[in-house]
């Protein structure tokens, strides 16, 4: 299962890649995430129990995030739950009128069997829908702050 889900930002790239890494954040802008509760904790990685709702239907999962400032990238590994293994990788790239904000995700479902009834489910009605309303919800908050400038 692939998926990708893109949004352009019309602020600073620095706000836009410190809002998306701050965890603690999460909740409180983007009301479909109900919890991130924080099991390790450091200045570049950190590992979460990240809780959010598609459609009313409560999910959870524990990811490894990786903050790599030298790339500018966001990185999860999710550790538990029906998405162990998925990979999703945060990019931030400049674009003539912003900043280009882009969440792949990458899951080999573990039960290959299963993967052509799971990556539908998983990709499609979880992992895209909860994507593209956590880029709707922070382009709102970032754009919203004062300080609008475009990358």
């Amino acid at each position: 299962m692939h998926r990708t889900n893109s949004i352009l930002m019309r602020a600073p790239k620095m706000i836009i890649f410190d809002t998306a890494a701050d965890l603690e954040l999460w909740p409180k802008i983007l009301p479909h995430y109900r919890y991130i509760r924080f099991l390790e904790r450091g200045p570049d990685r950190n590992i979460v129990v990240m809780a959010a709702r598609r459609s009313g239907i409560p999910i959870s999962w524990t990811s490894e995030q990786i903050i790599d400032r030298e790339r500018l990238e966001i990185r999860f590994l999710h550790l538990k739950a029906w998405t162990k293994g998925m990979h999703v990788v945060w990019t931030f790239s400049d674009a003539p009128e912003g900043v280009c904000v882009t969440i792949s995700h990458d899951l080999r479902f573990r039960i290959p069997p299963l993967s052509p009834i799971a990556d539908p489910i998983i990709g499609d009605f979880f992992t895209h829908n909860i994507a593209n309303k956590t880029l709707r919800c922070m382009k709102a908050y970032v754009e919203a702050r004062g300080d609008k400038v475009a990358a």
